[in-house]
């Protein structure tokens, strides 16, 4: 990998995701990071290089879905590649393909559960034998999620000696938007699971992506109700299909820490007290779906840069003992979840990978499972995520 001529590759750079990872490389990282723009339209590239203020000698690679050796011509030059092109089920798997045969790193935004599933089993082995660390998820789904869960468990851990069987994880406070490639993806997901009965059998198992690994019933997080823990009523939360999954294949990968009995629940806590509480969750939990309806934005657009650096997260993670003693964390971020964010955490993801788990060996991993404390202290220093126990 030392080799390599670069560090990273943004592929899809000309999409809005892509075009603020790549503007992030050149802001924060400049030449300490030797990174290229891939996509397409080698036009395009040039135009978003000069949008974002890049330098002009930056590398751009052109490169194409439907040509699979431009994918291993371009793979083959990084350390690791990051891919915002999505919904994947549609566009990722050739370019998977090319990172496993090349050896390559890899880390995108994907929540999409049922591919996920399905490239897990297809190529994990050989992801494995050619070292290429595939790590999905690598933005607000489920990074935040994933190591929120982490921080609270090594709280518990530290506090009590063991781990605890019982998390939840609460969304707290939120501004900003989903992604419109989150929101395609939801609807690509949504098509599948109609055409596809075991597509829709993932979406529901928060198994899924567990290697054959199965625990205890899990909450219902479908049911809005009054939760004591955090004193407020709480409704259900659109991301936790994916969160959940992901929570719990960092367990089963990483030897079971959180133990054979694990439970986790996702749910976003509803403003105002007793019925108006109430009354909020109970409208939440009827709000459409993502991806169920054409509002919000597409594929390519997104929110003003005021829009995204005026937005902000706070998640909550409740580990509950069997005696009664509760250990919190609290997830912090300082930019909308789904742009601002996320931009930044797939990229120190990345950076990660090679700079602080480079032996880390080949696989489909989850960013808790590879790399999670080196993971939290990046995030912590560039991204402007805090992490924080009670």
């Amino acid at each position: 990998m030392a080799s390599r001529e670069f560090d990273i590759i943004v592929y899809g750079a000309t999409g809005f995701t892509g075009r603020l990872v790549a503007e992030y490389l050149a802001e924060r990282y400049g030449k300490d990071v030797r990174w290229a723009m891939g996509g397409r339209s080698l036009t395009k590239l040039q135009e978003v290089r000069d949008a974002i203020g890049a330098p002009a000698d930056t590398p751009l690679i052109t490169a194409n879905a439907d040509d699979p050796a431009s994918l291993e011509a371009m793979t083959a030059r990084a350390s690791v590649v990051i891919t915002t092109v999505g919904p994947y089920q549609l566009y990722g798997e050739p370019l998977l393909e090319a990172c496993i045969a090349t050896g390559t790193a890899y880390a995108d935004l994907c929540g999409e559960p049922a591919w996920m599933a399905q490239m897990i089993a297809k190529h994990e082995a050989a992801a494995k034998a050619s070292g290429a660390r595939i790590v999905f998820s690598c933005g607000f789904d489920s990074i935040p999620f994933d190591l929120g869960v982490w921080t609270a468990q090594q709280a518990a851990i530290t506090r009590f000696g063991r781990p605890a069987p019982r998390v939840k994880g609460r969304v707290k406070a939120m501004k900003g938007t989903f992604s419109g490639g989150t929101a395609a993806s939801a609807k690509a997901s949504m098509a599948a699971a109609a055409r596809d009965p075991s597509v829709l059998k993932a979406l529901l198992d928060p198994f899924a992506l567990a290697g054959g690994f199965r625990g205890p019933d899990q909450p219902n997080g479908a049911i809005p109700h009054y939760d004591a823990a955090v004193g407020a009523w709480v409704a259900p939360f659109v991301m936790a299909v994916i969160n959940t999954k992901n929570v719990h294949r960092t367990n089963a990968l990483s030897g079971r820490p959180y133990g054979d009995d694990f439970q986790y629940d996702e749910m976003m806590i509803a403003p105002g007290l007793g019925d108006l509480g109430k009354a909020a969750a109970e409208a939440i939990a009827k709000m459409p779906a993502i991806g169920a309806g054409d509002g919000g934005p597409k594929p390519g657009e997104g929110p003003s840069k005021e829009e995204r650096d005026t937005g902000f997260y706070e998640l909550l993670f409740v580990a509950e003992m069997p005696g009664g003693e509760r250990v919190t964390a609290t997830v912090k971020g300082d930019r909308d979840p789904g742009y601002g964010s996320t931009s930044k955490m797939i990229a120190e993801a990345a950076l990660c990978l090679i700079r602080d788990v480079p032996d880390a060996p080949g696989g489909i991993w989850t960013p808790g499972a590879i790399m999670a404390a080196p993971l939290v202290k990046r995030l912590e220093a560039n991204a402007g995520i805090s992490f924080a126990t009670d």
